[in-house]
């Protein structure tokens, strides 16, 4: 307890455990709070076999660092042994040194906490399907029913804009604008501030057709909802639901792999780059990515430099 005792803006051991929840308030989005707290549970339960409540983050907030560092460090090592992948260990001690950097920022603690990331290969898996794939894809939702025209109307934006599946589900009626063929998402990493993207005049009118379908909604109401048996909106479409949606789709169409939204996405991207000759700049504006790098894995692999070279090698001998 000397750490705390040393802090004239100390809280009590009940405060100090609130500091969780203070963390998982800062956090935007909700996957994130979700993430943070299933792994912040998984340390405490290993460390103190205690469950991330109050008393054991007052516990855990009242060691010294060498002992925090300890504690962290060891809970790696079991990670590691366990076989767990490189981006899985780093996103664990994530969360644990954000909370203790939370507790730093807010006065609690007099020092942060430093513990090194295991290294993690670049390669990215973008492959995806071809337009080919996708037009089959595209034949699948029954069209003659308000889920149909929903799906369809989804699996356009996720086709021609690539958009995330949390940008989907986030939209509300207000954020479609027919008149000016836009829709405003709220990007990744964007805080609160949604961004307009131009859709197509085949997107806008699938969407057009499937509100027409759905009857009168407010603009506060989400664009795209669940659909009951009798068709009728019941709530905001969920990620999952629409992760599920993909796979049977999938399934439907013949894919040996089932789709996801993000397979979808990542098709999209590189038969961009195929359309624009490997135009990364380009392609950087229509995925959104922050970093050219992360549109030069896609090019990377699209175009296979690396088995080009080897071919060209391989026919001198």
């Amino acid at each position: 307890m000397n750490i705390i005792k040393q802090q004239e803006t100390a809280l009590t051991a009940r405060d100090k455990g609130d500091l969780l929840n203070m963390l998982l308030a800062d956090k935007r989005s909700e996957n994130t709070k979700r993430a943070y707290r299933r792994d912040l549970t998984d340390f405490f339960n290993k460390a103190f076999n205690q469950d991330a409540d109050p008393a054991a983050v007052a516990r855990f907030l009242s060691l010294t660092r060498e002992q925090m560092t300890f504690a962290v460090l060891d809970y790696k090592a079991d990670l590691l042994e366990k076989g767990l992948t490189e981006s899985t260990v780093n996103r664990r001690i994530t969360a644990i040194k954000s909370l203790v950097n939370f507790a730093y920022r807010t006065g609690q603690l007099a020092f942060k906490l430093d513990i090194p990331g295991e290294k993690v290969k670049a390669y990215r898996d973008t492959r995806g399907t071809d337009a080919a794939g996708i037009k089959r894809l595209l034949l699948q939702p029954d069209r003659s029913t308000v889920k149909g025209l929903r799906d369809y109307a989804i699996l356009s934006l996720l086709w021609a804009n690539g958009l995330r599946r949390s940008e989907i589900v986030k939209l509300d009626v207000k954020d479609f604008r027919p008149e000016t063929n836009q829709v405003f998402i709220l990007g990744k990493g964007r805080g609160s501030q949604k961004e307009p993207v131009t859709i197509t005049g085949q997107t806008k009118a699938a969407i057009i057709e499937y509100l027409e379908a759905r009857g009168e909604a407010g603009p506060g109401e989400p664009l795209f909802t669940n659909c009951d048996r009798a068709g009728k909106g019941s709530g905001r479409l969920t990620g999952e639901a629409l992760y599920y949606m993909l796979q049977a789709y999938s399934k439907k169409a013949g894919f040996e792999k089932p789709l996801t939204p993000h397979k979808v996405r990542h098709s999209s991207i590189t038969a961009a780059l195929d359309t624009t000759g490997g135009d990364i700049r380009k392609v950087r504006h229509f995925s959104r990515h922050a970093k050219l790098e992360t549109v030069a894995i896609y090019d990377d692999n699209r175009a296979d430099v690396q088995g080009d070279i080897s071919q060209l090698l391989a026919a001198q001998i």
